[in-house]
């Protein structure tokens, strides 16, 4: 492919044999790779460099490539090998979704209205209180109309009686507006909050978090259990009140008309007690288990959009939409559970309200004698209605106690460790640290988990300033950690950080991301404007902008979109090819002119082409800068001023490339075994 149109097809030697675009391709690798080894020959190196792959001899680039084939894949195999033996659960990083049980505990409900504010529930009570007395009053006012002695078939007082009734209506309704608005706000603002804490929490946690945690958990945090605290728990707490004051004012108007009811409704109400608690502790715990059997159906859902591509390729759509269904089935294994629940209270709340209902009854016709009509009627009206709200008293409670359990899911992350304080206050760096970028390990030593064998360790190393250290090893040597643990992503084990003699572990973390750059293996772009993920603080002018893309060699593209640095990129910049996004990085890297810049195996999946103008860029644009490589292809960094081996979490050389080909220790072999040797 040249400039999106199609150059060339045929095999592998027809196209050597036509000397087109792919012939100049491999020509340009051997070149390039010829050019380092002359460059090394010439700087002193008592090792033989073999440049005498001719690159017009088709032969000679088949057998090269071959070769280089071979040897990946003899790697490749030797790790899949390794991993096949390992035993099944070691190195496991990530956690099961943890399931708590028994009640939930009254903390959690204190944590909910301390968020929603002291004042709010108080005003909820007092607009409650308000509206159910309302409510009784126009009761009580039915009832003694209904009393008034009709005389020439009319009552007396008609327009008061009507007027009073309507009036208490009005302020029954304005107080039930007052109080459900006030549920709601506070609802708003509790949600509010608990989710604010849950994102700053999630975003302050170490990098050990994020590999034990599945992504499944946390999708889940943000998404049901938020919507559960947003919609859910605001809107039962809203019923739930408003049937605990009605059954109030029943039990009040029963026992007022007929005392002797309390001999029944009290021990009514301690049974009904009974079933409540025993329903809320089952149906709680059926809600955790539904809950923690929801996270894994998330994480294979995001597992499979994003391998999707790789599913078709083999065919195995069948397999993952069975794995999706045994995983929904387990779901509703513990939802089916609940509808039975449910149904077994409804039937003892059904016989709890009937009960009441039949003594009030019987109450007020054994007191007769001196209850009027209309207490009476009051009595009665009011105690058909606790059927329906026993039950929905229950159920709102249940409710409430069910989705609360999504407040404790998300209290569990408040618990979880924090990276260290952002700014240290007094301690914060000057603006113009560091002034030279020297960087000092001394005795330095790191573990990606307390319990897990030292990743680094006995790391005793000095980089002057403005210095280009190479940074190479065998997969799991420790060269990425080097890079996490100077930028504090994982804190020191043992020994100390020093940059211009100044102890990492000292300042805040801010002040120290800030003043390094990196840029890793696999670019990182939002979904926006082109400006905005190049300056997404808006530090910078658009000419400063466009001087860093001219630098480089990335203006022209840019020029020639529609938007130019308005280019809306979509999520993770797919719209842009790999080698660009990585332009686009290292203009990042560019406009923040931080004194220390960390490439991790920045160009590992960029062509020959990119790499080499990325490689030209470092050369040039950063040469004040202490700029440390984490080298994917050796041939990037033999003109590096020193090269950094490492083995097993230890230094192994450390010197020139000259020396240390000189040596023929651990990097001659690395070199060797990319054939630059």
């Amino acid at each position: 492919m040249v400039d999106g149109e199609i150059s060339e097809t045929g095999s592998y030697q027809e196209l050597l044999q036509r000397n087109g675009a792919f012939a100049d391709f491999l020509h340009s690798y051997n070149n390039a790779e010829e050019k380092e080894g002359c460059d090394l020959q010439a700087a002193g190196s008592t090792t033989d460099i073999i440049t005498s792959r001719n690159a017009a001899a088709p032969g000679k680039l088949c057998r090269s490539v071959r070769s280089s084939i071979m040897r990946d894949g003899a790697k490749a195999i030797h790790q899949d090998c390794t991993a096949a033996t390992a035993p099944k659960d070691a190195g496991r990083l990530t956690e099961g979704e943890k399931v708590q049980t028994s009640r939930v505990n009254i903390s959690i409900y204190l944590d909910y209205l301390r968020t929603t504010g002291p004042l709010i529930c108080l005003y909820v009570v007092l607009l409650f209180v308000c509206q159910q007395a309302a409510s009784f009053c126009r009761g009580y006012w039915l009832s003694m109309w209904a009393d008034d002695p009709v005389r020439n078939r009319t009552q007396q007082h008609t327009e008061l009686r009507v007027g009073v009734f309507g009036v208490l209506g009005v302020l029954q309704a304005i107080g039930k507006f007052g109080s459900t608005a006030a549920v709601l706000l506070g609802g708003v603002i509790a949600s509010q909050k608990l989710f604010q804490q849950l994102l700053e929490n999630i975003a302050r946690s170490p990098m050990m978090f994020f590999e034990q945690t599945p992504i499944g958990n946390l999708l889940n945090r943000f998404s049901k259990e938020t919507d559960a605290i947003d919609s859910i728990i605001p809107d039962k707490l809203k019923s739930l009140l408003g049937f605990l004051f009605n059954l109030l004012e029943i039990y009040i108007v029963v026992i007022v008309a007929t005392p002797i009811a309390v001999v029944v409704i009290m021990p009514l109400t301690a049974l009904y007690a009974v079933f409540q608690n025993f329903y809320v502790a089952t149906s709680c715990q059926l809600r955790r288990l539904e809950a923690a059997s929801r996270s894994p159906i998330y994480s294979h859902i995001s597992e499979t959009f994003q391998g999707s591509s790789v599913i078709r390729a083999y065919k195995e759509q069948p397999r993952f939409i069975l794995q999706n269904d045994s995983r929904v089935d387990e779901n509703q294994r513990t939802c089916f559970p609940g509808v039975i629940a449910d149904r077994w209270l409804a039937t003892n709340l059904e016989f709890l309200g009937n009960g009441i209902v039949l003594f009030a009854a019987l109450f007020t016709v054994i007191s007769k004698t001196h209850l009027s009509p209309g207490i009476v009627g009051f009595s009665i009206s009011c105690a058909l209605q606790v059927t329906g709200i026993l039950n929905w008293m229950v159920r709102s409670w249940t409710e409430i106690e069910n989705n609360i359990v999504s407040v404790e899911r998300v209290r569990e992350y408040s618990k979880t460790p924090k990276e260290a304080p952002w700014t240290l206050g007094n301690n914060s760096a000057s603006q113009a640290w560091p002034t030279e970028g020297a960087i000092e390990f001394r005795n330095y030593g790191v573990q990606y988990r307390p319990n897990l064998e030292f990743a680094l360790k006995n790391i005793n190393i000095k980089i002057n300033g403005q210095e280009k250290i190479g940074i190479a090893g065998r997969t799991g040597a420790g060269k990425s950690t080097l890079a996490m643990g100077l930028l504090r992503l994982m804190e020191a084990a043992e020994g100390e950080i020093l940059i211009d003699g100044v102890n990492i572990a000292q300042i805040g973390l801010q002040d120290l991301r800030a003043k390094i750059t990196i840029i890793p293996q696999d670019p990182v772009l939002f979904a926006g404007s082109l400006r905005m993920n190049l300056d997404p603080l808006n530090q910078y002018s658009d000419e400063a902008i466009w001087t860093v893309l001219e630098l480089i060699q990335l203006k022209t593209f840019i020029l020639d979109l529609p938007d130019q640095l308005n280019h809306e990129c979509s999520e993770r910049g797919e719209n842009l090819s790999v080698g660009q996004k990585q332009l686009v990085c290292l203009a990042r890297a560019l406009l923040r002119k931080a004194q220390i810049l960390v490439l991790d195996e920045a160009t590992a999946a960029v062509d020959l082409e990119t790499d080499l103008q990325i490689q030209s860029t470092i050369r040039t644009q950063f040469k004040e800068w202490t700029v440390l490589t984490i080298a994917h292809r050796i041939n990037t960094i033999l003109d590096y001023d020193r090269i950094l081996v490492l083995e097993n979490g230890q230094v192994s050389e450390f010197d020139s490339p000259e020396k240390l080909i000189a040596q023929k220790g651990l990097f001659y072999r690395l070199v060797e075994e990319s054939g630059l040797v």
